[in-house]
Protein backbone atom coordinates (compact mmCIF):
# COMPACT_ATOMS: atom_id res chain seq x y z
CA UNK A 1 0.00 0.00 0.00
CA UNK A 2 1.57 3.29 -1.06
CA UNK A 3 0.04 5.54 1.61
CA UNK A 4 -0.71 5.27 5.30
CA UNK A 5 -4.29 4.68 6.30
CA UNK A 6 -4.32 7.69 8.57
CA UNK A 7 -3.46 9.96 5.67
CA UNK A 8 -6.21 8.41 3.57
CA UNK A 9 -8.94 9.03 6.12
CA UNK A 10 -8.39 12.75 5.72
CA UNK A 11 -9.72 12.33 2.19
CA UNK A 12 -12.68 10.12 3.11
CA UNK A 13 -15.85 11.90 2.02
CA UNK A 14 -19.03 10.50 3.56
CA UNK A 15 -21.08 13.24 1.92
CA UNK A 16 -19.65 13.01 -1.57
CA UNK A 17 -16.52 13.38 -3.70
CA UNK A 18 -14.44 16.48 -3.32
CA UNK A 19 -15.58 17.33 0.21
CA UNK A 20 -13.63 17.09 3.45
CA UNK A 21 -14.63 14.36 5.85
CA UNK A 22 -17.06 15.39 8.54
CA UNK A 23 -16.23 13.85 11.92
CA UNK A 24 -18.74 11.22 12.97
CA UNK A 25 -20.08 11.31 16.53
CA UNK A 26 -18.42 8.65 18.67
CA UNK A 27 -21.79 7.07 19.34
CA UNK A 28 -22.98 7.04 15.72
CA UNK A 29 -23.88 3.81 13.91
CA UNK A 30 -21.25 4.57 11.29
CA UNK A 31 -18.27 5.21 13.60
CA UNK A 32 -17.59 1.55 14.58
CA UNK A 33 -17.70 0.50 10.93
CA UNK A 34 -15.32 3.29 9.94
CA UNK A 35 -12.89 2.20 12.65
CA UNK A 36 -13.04 -1.43 11.49
CA UNK A 37 -12.50 -0.53 7.84
CA UNK A 38 -9.66 1.83 8.69
CA UNK A 39 -8.10 -0.78 10.96
CA UNK A 40 -7.87 -3.25 8.08
CA UNK A 41 -6.16 -0.69 5.87
CA UNK A 42 -9.01 -0.59 3.36
CA UNK A 43 -8.83 3.20 3.04
CA UNK A 44 -5.19 3.10 1.93
CA UNK A 45 -4.49 4.17 -1.64
CA UNK A 46 -3.76 1.60 -4.35
CA UNK A 47 -1.95 3.91 -6.74
CA UNK A 48 0.06 1.03 -8.23
CA UNK A 49 -3.09 -0.96 -8.99
CA UNK A 50 -4.58 2.04 -10.74
CA UNK A 51 -1.34 2.76 -12.62
CA UNK A 52 -1.37 -0.73 -14.08
CA UNK A 53 -5.10 -0.59 -14.87
CA UNK A 54 -4.90 2.81 -16.54
CA UNK A 55 -1.85 1.79 -18.57
CA UNK A 56 -3.50 -1.41 -19.77
CA UNK A 57 -6.66 0.49 -20.69
CA UNK A 58 -4.73 3.11 -22.65
CA UNK A 59 -2.75 0.45 -24.49
CA UNK A 60 -5.97 -1.39 -25.34
CA UNK A 61 -7.51 1.85 -26.62
CA UNK A 62 -4.42 2.41 -28.72
CA UNK A 63 -4.78 -1.11 -30.11
CA UNK A 64 -8.39 -0.53 -31.13
CA UNK A 65 -7.52 2.81 -32.75
CA UNK A 66 -4.67 1.14 -34.64
CA UNK A 67 -7.05 -1.61 -35.80
CA UNK A 68 -9.51 1.03 -37.05
CA UNK A 69 -6.77 2.69 -39.06
CA UNK A 70 -5.52 -0.60 -40.49
CA UNK A 71 -9.00 -1.76 -41.54
CA UNK A 72 -9.57 1.49 -43.37
CA UNK A 73 -12.67 2.55 -45.26
CA UNK A 74 -14.82 -0.53 -44.72
CA UNK A 75 -18.03 -1.39 -42.94
CA UNK A 76 -16.10 -4.11 -41.09
CA UNK A 77 -14.87 -1.32 -38.85
CA UNK A 78 -18.29 -1.32 -37.20
CA UNK A 79 -17.24 -4.53 -35.42
CA UNK A 80 -14.71 -2.46 -33.51
CA UNK A 81 -17.39 -0.20 -32.03
CA UNK A 82 -18.06 -2.83 -29.34
CA UNK A 83 -14.52 -3.11 -27.89
CA UNK A 84 -14.14 0.66 -28.34
CA UNK A 85 -17.30 1.25 -26.27
CA UNK A 86 -16.22 -1.24 -23.62
CA UNK A 87 -12.87 0.51 -23.24
CA UNK A 88 -14.49 3.94 -23.17
CA UNK A 89 -16.62 2.75 -20.27
CA UNK A 90 -13.45 1.56 -18.49
CA UNK A 91 -12.10 5.06 -19.12
CA UNK A 92 -15.23 6.55 -17.53
CA UNK A 93 -14.75 4.31 -14.49
CA UNK A 94 -11.19 5.57 -14.02
CA UNK A 95 -12.43 9.15 -14.38
CA UNK A 96 -15.10 8.41 -11.77
CA UNK A 97 -12.52 6.99 -9.35
CA UNK A 98 -10.18 9.94 -9.90
CA UNK A 99 -13.04 12.32 -9.11
CA UNK A 100 -13.57 10.50 -5.81
CA UNK A 101 -9.84 10.81 -4.90
CA UNK A 102 -9.60 7.00 -4.92
CA UNK A 103 -6.40 6.90 -6.97
CA UNK A 104 -4.12 9.31 -5.14
CA UNK A 105 -4.14 11.61 -2.14
CA UNK A 106 -2.77 14.45 -4.26
CA UNK A 107 -5.90 16.29 -5.32
CA UNK A 108 -4.09 18.11 -8.13
CA UNK A 109 -2.92 14.82 -9.64
CA UNK A 110 -6.38 13.35 -9.17
CA UNK A 111 -7.99 16.24 -11.01
CA UNK A 112 -5.50 15.96 -13.87
CA UNK A 113 -6.36 12.27 -14.20
CA UNK A 114 -10.09 13.10 -14.14
CA UNK A 115 -9.67 15.81 -16.81
CA UNK A 116 -7.65 13.54 -19.08
CA UNK A 117 -10.04 10.60 -18.79
CA UNK A 118 -13.31 12.54 -18.88
CA UNK A 119 -12.74 15.71 -20.91
CA UNK A 120 -10.01 14.63 -23.32
CA UNK A 121 -10.64 10.91 -23.85
CA UNK A 122 -14.45 10.91 -23.57
CA UNK A 123 -15.52 14.47 -24.29
CA UNK A 124 -17.45 14.55 -21.01
CA UNK A 125 -17.03 17.61 -18.80
CA UNK A 126 -15.50 16.49 -15.49
CA UNK A 127 -16.81 19.61 -13.73
CA UNK A 128 -20.39 18.85 -14.80
CA UNK A 129 -20.11 15.27 -13.57
CA UNK A 130 -18.48 16.27 -10.27
CA UNK A 131 -21.12 18.91 -9.52
CA UNK A 132 -23.92 16.43 -10.15
CA UNK A 133 -22.24 13.51 -8.43
CA UNK A 134 -21.37 15.38 -5.23
CA UNK A 135 -25.04 16.22 -4.74
CA UNK A 136 -26.05 12.63 -5.49
CA UNK A 137 -23.66 11.17 -2.92
CA UNK A 138 -24.69 13.67 -0.25
CA UNK A 139 -28.39 12.81 -0.52
CA UNK A 140 -28.99 9.68 -2.64
CA UNK A 141 -32.58 9.21 -3.82
CA UNK A 142 -33.71 12.43 -2.08
CA UNK A 143 -36.26 13.94 -4.47
CA UNK A 144 -35.37 17.54 -3.66
CA UNK A 145 -31.60 17.16 -3.41
CA UNK A 146 -30.41 14.29 -5.62
CA UNK A 147 -30.22 15.36 -9.29
CA UNK A 148 -30.34 11.69 -10.34
CA UNK A 149 -33.99 11.48 -9.25
CA UNK A 150 -35.02 14.90 -10.47
CA UNK A 151 -37.50 15.41 -13.31
CA UNK A 152 -35.88 14.83 -16.69
CA UNK A 153 -36.62 12.54 -19.59
CA UNK A 154 -37.62 10.03 -16.89
CA UNK A 155 -39.29 10.60 -13.54
CA UNK A 156 -38.90 8.69 -10.29
CA UNK A 157 -42.02 9.32 -8.19
CA UNK A 158 -45.72 9.17 -8.95
CA UNK A 159 -46.02 12.77 -7.77
CA UNK A 160 -43.63 13.77 -10.56
CA UNK A 161 -45.47 11.54 -13.02
CA UNK A 162 -48.94 13.05 -12.61
CA UNK A 163 -47.61 16.51 -13.46
CA UNK A 164 -46.38 15.46 -16.90
CA UNK A 165 -48.12 16.81 -19.98
CA UNK A 166 -48.08 16.10 -23.70
CA UNK A 167 -45.24 13.97 -25.06
CA UNK A 168 -43.60 13.84 -21.63
CA UNK A 169 -46.76 12.21 -20.27
CA UNK A 170 -46.59 9.47 -22.93
CA UNK A 171 -42.90 9.02 -22.22
CA UNK A 172 -43.53 8.53 -18.50
CA UNK A 173 -46.37 6.12 -19.17
CA UNK A 174 -43.99 3.90 -21.13
CA UNK A 175 -40.69 4.75 -19.43
CA UNK A 176 -39.93 1.20 -18.24
CA UNK A 177 -40.04 -0.26 -21.75
CA UNK A 178 -38.23 2.76 -23.21
CA UNK A 179 -35.44 2.84 -20.61
CA UNK A 180 -32.83 0.73 -22.41
CA UNK A 181 -33.53 2.25 -25.85
CA UNK A 182 -33.13 5.70 -24.31
CA UNK A 183 -29.72 4.71 -22.92
CA UNK A 184 -28.54 4.49 -26.54
CA UNK A 185 -28.69 8.31 -26.59
CA UNK A 186 -26.77 8.78 -23.34
CA UNK A 187 -23.30 8.79 -24.91
CA UNK A 188 -24.17 11.83 -27.02
CA UNK A 189 -26.16 13.47 -24.21
CA UNK A 190 -23.12 13.42 -21.92
CA UNK A 191 -21.20 15.53 -24.43
CA UNK A 192 -24.07 18.01 -24.75
CA UNK A 193 -24.46 18.35 -20.97
CA UNK A 194 -20.73 18.98 -20.65
CA UNK A 195 -20.71 21.86 -23.14
CA UNK A 196 -23.85 23.34 -21.58
CA UNK A 197 -22.17 23.33 -18.18
CA UNK A 198 -19.24 25.45 -19.41
CA UNK A 199 -21.13 28.68 -18.78
CA UNK A 200 -21.45 27.77 -15.09
CA UNK A 201 -17.70 27.30 -14.62
CA UNK A 202 -15.25 30.02 -13.52
CA UNK A 203 -13.43 31.66 -16.44
CA UNK A 204 -10.09 29.87 -16.07
CA UNK A 205 -11.63 26.48 -15.46
CA UNK A 206 -14.08 27.06 -18.32
CA UNK A 207 -11.25 27.75 -20.76
CA UNK A 208 -9.37 24.58 -19.81
CA UNK A 209 -12.50 22.44 -20.01
CA UNK A 210 -13.50 23.95 -23.36
CA UNK A 211 -10.04 23.31 -24.84
CA UNK A 212 -10.02 19.67 -23.72
CA UNK A 213 -13.60 19.03 -24.86
CA UNK A 214 -12.89 20.63 -28.23
CA UNK A 215 -9.64 18.69 -28.56
CA UNK A 216 -11.57 15.47 -28.00
CA UNK A 217 -14.04 16.28 -30.77
CA UNK A 218 -11.25 17.23 -33.16
CA UNK A 219 -9.20 14.12 -32.46
CA UNK A 220 -12.20 11.80 -32.63
CA UNK A 221 -13.44 13.38 -35.85
CA UNK A 222 -9.97 13.36 -37.38
CA UNK A 223 -9.52 9.67 -36.59
CA UNK A 224 -12.76 8.64 -38.28
CA UNK A 225 -12.67 11.04 -41.23
CA UNK A 226 -9.08 10.22 -42.19
CA UNK A 227 -9.89 6.50 -42.19
CA UNK A 228 -13.47 6.32 -43.49
CA UNK A 229 -15.82 8.12 -45.82
CA UNK A 230 -18.08 10.68 -44.10
CA UNK A 231 -21.07 8.32 -44.25
CA UNK A 232 -19.23 5.40 -42.67
CA UNK A 233 -17.64 7.74 -40.11
CA UNK A 234 -21.07 9.06 -39.07
CA UNK A 235 -22.53 5.56 -38.70
CA UNK A 236 -19.46 4.42 -36.75
CA UNK A 237 -19.74 7.38 -34.37
CA UNK A 238 -23.46 6.83 -33.79
CA UNK A 239 -23.08 3.11 -33.11
CA UNK A 240 -20.04 3.65 -30.91
CA UNK A 241 -21.77 6.30 -28.78
CA UNK A 242 -24.96 4.22 -28.58
CA UNK A 243 -23.07 1.19 -27.24
CA UNK A 244 -21.07 3.39 -24.86
CA UNK A 245 -24.22 5.02 -23.47
CA UNK A 246 -25.96 1.68 -23.11
CA UNK A 247 -23.05 0.08 -21.26
CA UNK A 248 -22.48 3.07 -18.99
CA UNK A 249 -26.18 3.35 -18.21
CA UNK A 250 -26.42 -0.35 -17.43
CA UNK A 251 -23.56 0.05 -14.95
CA UNK A 252 -25.36 2.82 -13.05
CA UNK A 253 -29.02 1.78 -13.42
CA UNK A 254 -29.13 -1.03 -10.80
CA UNK A 255 -27.59 1.06 -8.04
CA UNK A 256 -30.51 3.06 -6.61
CA UNK A 257 -33.63 2.73 -8.75
CA UNK A 258 -36.40 1.11 -6.76
CA UNK A 259 -34.64 1.55 -3.43
CA UNK A 260 -35.78 3.63 -0.45
CA UNK A 261 -36.40 7.32 -1.08
CA UNK A 262 -36.05 9.54 2.01
CA UNK A 263 -39.12 11.52 2.96
CA UNK A 264 -38.24 15.17 2.20
CA UNK A 265 -40.41 16.26 5.15
CA UNK A 266 -39.31 13.51 7.54
CA UNK A 267 -36.46 13.14 10.00
CA UNK A 268 -32.93 13.39 8.66
CA UNK A 269 -31.28 10.01 8.30
CA UNK A 270 -27.77 9.37 9.59
CA UNK A 271 -24.95 8.64 7.15
CA UNK A 272 -25.18 4.86 7.49
CA UNK A 273 -28.93 4.69 7.02
CA UNK A 274 -28.93 7.27 4.22
CA UNK A 275 -26.37 5.38 2.15
CA UNK A 276 -27.30 1.74 2.87
CA UNK A 277 -31.08 1.91 2.52
CA UNK A 278 -30.97 3.83 -0.77
CA UNK A 279 -28.39 1.57 -2.46
CA UNK A 280 -28.44 -1.89 -4.01
CA UNK A 281 -25.46 -4.20 -4.54
CA UNK A 282 -25.17 -6.57 -7.48
CA UNK A 283 -23.52 -9.89 -6.73
CA UNK A 284 -21.49 -11.69 -9.34
CA UNK A 285 -18.02 -12.75 -10.40
CA UNK A 286 -14.80 -11.03 -11.36
CA UNK A 287 -16.42 -10.46 -14.76
CA UNK A 288 -19.29 -8.58 -13.08
CA UNK A 289 -16.79 -6.45 -11.16
CA UNK A 290 -15.00 -5.62 -14.43
CA UNK A 291 -18.13 -4.86 -16.45
CA UNK A 292 -19.65 -2.69 -13.72
CA UNK A 293 -16.41 -1.04 -12.66
CA UNK A 294 -16.84 -1.91 -8.99
CA UNK A 295 -20.13 0.00 -8.87
CA UNK A 296 -21.81 -3.32 -8.11
CA UNK A 297 -20.50 -2.72 -4.56
CA UNK A 298 -22.67 0.37 -4.43
CA UNK A 299 -23.36 0.26 -0.70
CA UNK A 300 -19.66 0.14 0.18
CA UNK A 301 -18.87 2.81 -2.41
CA UNK A 302 -21.48 5.16 -0.95
CA UNK A 303 -20.33 4.59 2.60
CA UNK A 304 -16.67 5.12 1.67
CA UNK A 305 -16.53 7.15 -1.58
CA UNK A 306 -12.73 7.49 -1.53
CA UNK A 307 -12.11 3.77 -0.94
CA UNK A 308 -10.05 2.35 -3.83
CA UNK A 309 -12.06 0.12 -6.13
CA UNK A 310 -10.18 -3.13 -5.39
CA UNK A 311 -10.94 -2.73 -1.67
CA UNK A 312 -14.73 -2.51 -2.04
CA UNK A 313 -15.22 -6.28 -2.21
CA UNK A 314 -12.94 -6.67 0.84
CA UNK A 315 -15.02 -4.18 2.82
CA UNK A 316 -18.30 -5.89 1.95
CA UNK A 317 -18.17 -8.59 4.69
CA UNK A 318 -17.54 -5.90 7.32
CA UNK A 319 -20.42 -3.78 6.08
CA UNK A 320 -22.83 -6.73 5.84
CA UNK A 321 -21.96 -7.91 9.35
CA UNK A 322 -22.34 -4.40 10.76
CA UNK A 323 -25.73 -3.94 9.12
CA UNK A 324 -26.85 -7.35 10.40
CA UNK A 325 -25.81 -6.42 13.95
CA UNK A 326 -28.02 -3.33 13.72
CA UNK A 327 -30.93 -5.12 12.05
CA UNK A 328 -30.53 -2.85 9.03
CA UNK A 329 -31.55 -4.26 5.60
CA UNK A 330 -28.68 -4.81 3.16
CA UNK A 331 -29.91 -5.10 -0.43
CA UNK A 332 -27.99 -7.42 -2.75
CA UNK A 333 -29.23 -9.26 -5.81
CA UNK A 334 -28.09 -10.76 -9.10
CA UNK A 335 -27.53 -8.75 -12.27
CA UNK A 336 -30.75 -9.73 -14.05
CA UNK A 337 -32.84 -9.32 -10.91
CA UNK A 338 -31.37 -5.86 -10.31
CA UNK A 339 -32.58 -4.70 -13.72
CA UNK A 340 -35.96 -6.35 -13.17
CA UNK A 341 -36.42 -4.48 -9.91
CA UNK A 342 -35.36 -1.16 -11.43
CA UNK A 343 -37.68 -1.57 -14.44
CA UNK A 344 -40.55 -2.72 -12.23
CA UNK A 345 -40.14 0.41 -10.15
CA UNK A 346 -40.16 2.65 -13.24
CA UNK A 347 -43.28 0.84 -14.44
CA UNK A 348 -45.02 1.49 -11.12
CA UNK A 349 -44.08 5.16 -11.21
CA UNK A 350 -45.89 5.53 -14.53
CA UNK A 351 -48.95 3.57 -13.32
CA UNK A 352 -51.17 6.63 -12.57
CA UNK A 353 -50.89 7.63 -16.25
CA UNK A 354 -52.13 4.28 -17.51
Amino acid sequence: MPQAAAATVAHETPDGPGESARPQPSGSDFAPLLRAVRGQGLLEFRTGWYAVGITVNLLALGGVITAIALLGDTWWNLLLTLPFALLWTRTAFFGHDAGHTQITGDRRSGRILALLHANLLLGMNEAWWNDKHVRHHANPNHVDKDPDVGVGALVWTQRQAVRRQGFARWLTRNQARLFFPMLLLEGIALKIYGFQFLRRQPAGERALSAVLLSAHLCLYGALLLTVMSPGKALVFALVHHALFGLHLGMAFAPNHKGMEMPDPDGDRWGHLQRQVLTSRNVRGSVVTDWLLGGLNYQIEHHLFPSMPRPHLRLAQPLVKAHCASLGMPYAETGVVESYRQALQYMHEVGEPLR
